[in-house]
Parts: structure tokens; sequence; C-alpha cells
């Protein structure tokens, strides 16, 4: 196999061939013939690969390939056959896998379940189940609703417990261990989800201390919970620790950190027993005073439906996922398709990512995609962009993938958007710590439509990194400048050479 492409080896390779080459002390004799200006005359000015590598200025590996749609020809590649950390350019293939196994009008359902009677007077004689049906978009208003949608229905009292359930999915504490323990892009993964699985942090100065919440607010409400708790430290770093207190979240913050006031989103570690807090507090909030919630693994076989509360379509969904890159709904609506395809709830992520992968090789006819996750954010996965680019020519007949991918608009070398520029692209953008991606669809003016991957990753750089410190270390933002700075320019040879007749 061909070494991979590296800046420092393309350096040397180049310098390698200028060293060799004649030195002319002399100007030539004769004057040098000058190029037929042919209607190919622009085509053959366009940078190469090699030299568009090379002034892209990024260290570690790059690869990226490009074919046409119609025909499925691969046009040209750089190091199409080594696997990337493809980041959340993932969501396009887990949206693909969604649209596959559940279908674009799937919708996601939160259900009210009780196995007691409802008597004349409004009483629920028996427990009260709050069932989560996988939505990724589930939120406090959504929950409000619902127990509205419960006193419509006619009850206005239980005598039961409050119970929980999220066994429609895997239960997992956080999708990518590896991520620092505050960041809210990284939260649990169940059955039962809400607000993105996120809880509302936010801090005041009071005399020498802080008054602290947490709650799960909408925009109207704020509902507080009990199972995640802050505490105050006099420290300068770390400026967030996280430790599972078995009954709830316990979490610690710098008080160098907070200043005056302010808030933040931190992920939840107990999904499920969040959702039945803020629903006890919503349902309180209407007038039914209910127990503290109590998560169960199985729902009882006699359980039936006292409300409902559907999600939006699932090519909603899943455009949403793709503008917004939300690493919860990727997790959520891959485990859902794994669920729905083999008929059985995946043991983990990986599992289901494992589906995913198999589902690409046996109904795409692509191999070399390696996926850990559904959403890109585990550093593990691998895609290499000849496959990422087969797997795009392959789901343009047979998805409608393209239409809910994002718009990326063409810009200069300053970042500056170009406007009315004549190539017109809909992708994935994808970013970690020093790894970039970008895959879609670029539309010519000739009317050829191209499909294309483009990753790149200082993977050693990367790895230097403390598990504290990936929120935002020192390079990343510039690593990724220049990164999509490559990646503009691919598209502009792209779309020169391949789409003008």
């Amino acid at each position: 196999m061909t070494a991979p492409l590296t800046r420092r080896r393309l350096l040397a390779a180049l310098a390698a061939t200028t060293a060799a080459a004649p030195a002319f002390a002399n100007a030539p004799e004769t004057s040098l013939r000058p190029l037929a200006r042919g209607e190919d005359f622009f085509k053959r000015a366009v940078p190469t690969l090699d030299e568009i590598a090379s002034a892209a200025n990024l260290d570690g590996f790059l690869g990226c390939a490009v074919g046409n749609t119609e025909t499925g020809e691969l046009l040209e590649d750089l190091n199409g056959a080594e696997g990337l950390p493809p980041a959340s350019v993932a969501k396009a293939l887990t949206a693909s896998y969604a649209l596959e196994h559940l279908g674009p009008d799937h919708r996601f359902v939160t259900r009210l379940l009780t196995s007691g009677e409802v008597s004349e007077d409004g009483t629920l004689d028996g427990d009260l189940i709050l069932a989560g049906g996988a939505d990724p978009t589930l939120d406090t208003d959504g929950l409000a609703a619902l127990a509205g949608d419960l006193r419509d229905a006619g009850v206005s009292s239980v005598t039961g417990r409050l119970l929980v359930w999220g066994g429609a999915l895997p239960e997992v504490p956080a999708i990518d261990p590896g991520q620092p323990d505050h960041v809210g892009y990284n939260p649990s993964v169940a059955g039962l989800n809400l607000n993105y699985n996120r809880v509302h942090f936010e801090w005041q100065r009071a005399g020498e201390g802080y008054q602290v919440a947490m709650d799960g607010r909408s925009d109207s409400l704020r509902p507080p919970v009990h199972m995640a708790r802050m505490v105050v430290v006099a420290r300068r770093t770390p400026v967030y620790t996280y430790h599972d207190g078995d009954a709830r979240d316990e979490w610690t913050v710098a008080k160098s950190a907070l200043g005056n006031a302010g808030s933040r989103w931190l992920p939840v570690r107990r999904p499920t027993l969040y959702a039945g807090e803020v629903f006890q507090a919503v349902a309180g909030s209407n007038g039914l005073r209910l127990k503290s919630p109590e998560v169960v693994d199985t729902l009882p076989e006699d359980a039936r439906e006292l409300a409902r509360r559907e999600s939006q379509p699932l090519t909603d969904i899943l455009q949403d996922m793709l503008k917004w890159s939300t690493n919860l709904t990727a997790e959520v609506v891959g485990c859902a398709a794994t669920a729905a395809a083999t008929g059985s709830v995946p043991a983990s992520l990986e599992a289901s990512a494992a589906e995913l992968n198999g589902w690409a090789e046996a109904e795409l006819g692509v191999t070399g995609i390696a996926l850990v996750d559904h959403s890109g954010l585990g550093e593990d996965s691998r895609v290499a962009p000849v496959a990422m680019t087969r797997a795009l020519i392959a789901l343009r007949e047979r998805l409608d993938l393209k239409p809910i991918l994002k718009p990326i608009p063409m810009r200069d070398d300053a970042r500056r958007i170009l406007s009315n520029h004549p190539l017109d692209v809909h992708a994935k953008t994808g970013t970690l710590n020093f790894v970039s991606g970008l895959a879609g669809y670029i539309d010519c003016p000739d009317g050829t439509e191209l499909a294309f991957a483009i990753f790149s990753g200082d993977l050693d750089h990367r790895a230097t990194i403390a598990r504290e410190d990936r929120e935002g270390p020192p390079g990343a933002r510039t690593y990724n400048t220049r990164a999509k700075k490559w990646q503009m320019e691919l598209i502009k040879r792209w779309g020169t050479v391949y789409g003008t007749a």
C-alpha cells in the first residue's frame, strides 16, 4: 500500500524534484513557445491535487476523492484508501441509514401508560408510566404538553407511583468517554431523552458566595431538578469536576471561573431520571401531583396508553441534525434504525455503528467505512475518502439525502462568501480538534453532479492534548481554518476540471 501523503513527505518530494532539475545559468537562445489557448486551457492551468495539498500548510494526513454521480466513475483521489476520522461527516451516513430503516415519515412517540384504572372522578388507581420512544427532540415544553394531554384525558390524580422507562435504546452515560466531562455536546443517550440530555446550570454572586441552580428549562418554564447538583469550590483549576454520586450527578465548579453571573448547559448522565423529574415538576404545574420518579427496566405487559406526543417527521429531524450537527440526535436515530433493522435494541453505540458499517458494505457495496458511533464524536472511527465518495454516489439514487444536506457557500482565500458562485454545494461538515472533513455533492454549471469527500487530521498532535483541554486547545482554530481553505480549493478544482463543458 502506498504510504499516506503527509505535508512533510510531499514537501520533501517536491524539494527532491527541484534539486534533480537542471539549473539554467543563461537565458534560452530561442523564445519559449506559448501554449495554445484551447477549450481546456483553463482546466490545464488549475493546480493539481498535490499542489493544492502542499499549499494547504496542513500537518498530518490529507485525503480526498471525487466521482461522477451519473456514471459512477471515480475521477481522482489523494490517499483515497486511507481511513481518517470523519468527525461529523459520519452523520450523513447515519441520516441515510435512518432513512433506509425507519422511513422519512417516521415519528418518535413519547407515551403515558398505565395498567391501572381511571375512576369517574379522574383518579388513576395505579402507577403512571412515562415511556420514552427514543425522541431525540423532546423538550420541557413537550413534556408539559403531555401532562396537559393527560389532564384532557380525564386524569386529575394518581394513587400509584410515577415510573419512567427509557429501554427503547441502550442507556449510555456519555457518547465518547474521551471528551471533557462538562461539554454539552457529549451527553448521555437513552430511549427517553430530554433537552438533548443537558441540564441548565446558572449562577449569581451573592455576597462572598454564589447562588446556583440546576434546572430543565425551556423558553417559558424552569423546572428545578435534584438529580444533578453543583458545588462551588475555592480553586483555580480544573474549572469543572464530575463524579457519579449513585443517586445523582455530582458537579463542582471553580469559584475563580464564575465572575458575577452566568450560565451554561451541562451534560446529563442519568437521562431517564432527568426526564422523570422534569415531568413530575411540569405535571405539578398542571395541577397533577405525582410521587418522585422511579426508573424501571421493563413495561407491564398489560399497560395501555393514556396520552402521547409525537415528534416531527424523521426527514425534518435529520435536516436539523445535519444543519446543527447535534450528536445526541445522530446517536438516537442511528440506534433506532438498528433496532428497526435487527428487531432488537443494540447493546451499545459501537454495536449499532457496526450494523451501519455492515449495511454500507452489503447494500451500498462500499468497504472502508468503520464507525464506532453514529455522530462521529469518537476519534476511533475511520472512513476512507474513496469509500465515502462511493457511498454518496450509491445513495444518490437510493435515498433522498442530498436535499437535507446543508448548503455550503463558496468562499475566497479570506473566507469571504462568494455571491453567485457557479458551483452549488450541499454537504456535511465535520470538525474535531485537529481533524476536519467535508463530504457531499457539487452541482456544476454544465449540469454535472459530483460526489466528493475530503478528510484531514493531525492525529499525532491531537494525541498530545490532555482530556480536560479538549474543549478548545491552542492551534485547533488555525488548523480548522486552513483545512476549510484546502476544501474550498479542491472544490474549485473539481468544478473547473470535471464540471465545465
